[in-house]
């Protein structure tokens, strides 16, 4: 179901995708909002990692960048912080890129990147033995290298000389918060549940086309649930249908990383419909895909 409106909201750049706040970071929910401080990996992460004990393989999208840190976040919503290490093989399926750790900066391993990551673990950490990113990803890297600005402190200034078309675009929208919503588009979930219904990957690649066809239009998800449940568990599951849907947009509707908000769980906030009723609670269990446009790019 889509839902359109050109009445302008007031939508706040949301802060970045949680992350682990511990050391055990193969078996943490949602936490947090990340930080550079909490993305910092302490201490000389070793070079040579043959002989520390295996650690899980981790599949997910890259949602955060600091030093020789990594968060990556699963498709359920949980993260784990990963070490970059000199030791680090970074592929794509068709070969190595050739980057070591000397080289390595946020122009190769990039917020929102699809990834597969074999790790060992060390020292209360997991570092990165092997970074594999699919071949055709590495078009959306580039993509993303040239058009959004990440800030990772000493590569600040090299990832802001971005192409001039998103220069010009991102000129015209960094101090604006009003968008206009150009139209709606829900998935539903079953209680306790974020896995997608079957026919929600059709609506979502029907609402990224959509959005593809309006010129600088973003896409911002929101997840909610039901009034079922205490309220820490619904914002931790409200965030997993986001994550969900943001995998799906990014992996199997060919959405641009770069062309997304951070996604946000709103948990029981904002029902669409009464959670007296079943036929309201379903209702309520929902990720809503919101078609943005700069108020001012849309009306300039």
């Amino acid at each position: 179901m889509s839902i359109v409106s050109k009445k302008p909201i007031a939508i706040c750049l949301l802060a970045g995708l949680a992350m682990p706040a511990t050391a055990n970071l193969a078996a943490q929910e949602m936490q947090p909002e990340a930080t550079e401080a909490n993305i910092t990996v302490q201490g000389q992460v070793p070079a040579d990692l043959s002989g520390y004990p295996e650690g899980p393989e981790i599949e997910g999208f890259i949602s955060a960048r600091n030093g020789n840190g990594m968060q990556v976040t699963r498709a359920d919503g949980s993260n784990a912080v990963v070490a970059i290490s000199a030791g680090t093989e970074i592929k794509s399926s068709g070969g190595f890129l050739g980057l070591g750790r000397n080289t390595l900066t946020a122009d190769s391993l990039l917020n929102g990147l699809p990834v597969t990551v074999e790790t060992v673990q060390w020292a209360g950490n997991l570092v990165a033995t092997q970074v594999d990113l699919k071949s055709k990803d590495l078009k959306t890297a580039a993509m993303i290298r040239n058009g959004t600005e990440q800030r990772f402190g000493a590569n600040e200034a090299a990832i802001n000389q971005n192409a001039a078309a998103t220069e010009a675009l991102r000129g015209r929208m960094g101090d604006i918060d009003k968008y206009n919503i150009k139209g709606t588009t829900n998935v539903y979930f079953d209680t306790g549940k974020w896995a997608l219904k079957p026919g929600a990957m059709d609506e979502l690649c029907r609402a990224a086309a959509e959005a593809d066809s309006m010129e600088n239009a973003l896409l911002l998800v929101v997840g909610y649930t039901d009034n079922v449940g205490d309220e820490d568990y619904n914002q931790v599951l409200s965030e997993r249908r986001a994550g969900r849907v943001v995998n799906t947009l990014q992996q199997k509707c060919g959405w641009k990383p770069w062309r997304m908000l951070t996604p946000t769980g709103m948990a029981e906030s904002d029902p669409l419909a009464d959670n007296t009723t079943e036929e309201g609670r379903r209702q309520n269990r929902r990720v809503s895909v919101n078609i943005l446009v700069s108020k001012a790019v849309d009306e300039g």
